[in-house]
């Protein structure tokens, strides 16, 4: 998919660990990306934690992520805009961690 200037859309699909002691992005649960968040599952604040750190961890603007499917799940796809190989690249990275 490709975004308004040019950037590709890498879907993402993430486990969401709300509660944790500090919020960290890296490691796999299954197939998916591990995003563990301080903030509690209560009125979307877990879900936009999430967001914001998805977006720090691939380099990106927090506009440039946004929630695909699972507001209320703890599995979660997400889009993230921007360079599609720069993109993949980190996601391989952070898998590994």
């Amino acid at each position: 998919m490709t975004g308004p200037q040019g950037d590709e859309e890498l879907r993402v699909t993430v486990r969401v660990k709300p509660g944790a002691s500090r919020t960290t992005v890296g490691g796999r649960h299954g197939d998916r990306l591990v995003v563990a968040v301080t903030a509690k599952p209560v009125d979307g604040k877990a879900t936009e934690a999430a967001l914001r750190a998805v977006a720090e961890a691939f380099g990106v603007s927090r506009s440039s992520v946004t929630l695909v499917t699972g507001a209320t799940s703890r599995d979660k796809v997400i889009g993230i805009a921007g360079p599609g190989q720069a993109l993949a690249s980190r996601l391989d990275e952070l898998l590994r961690r």
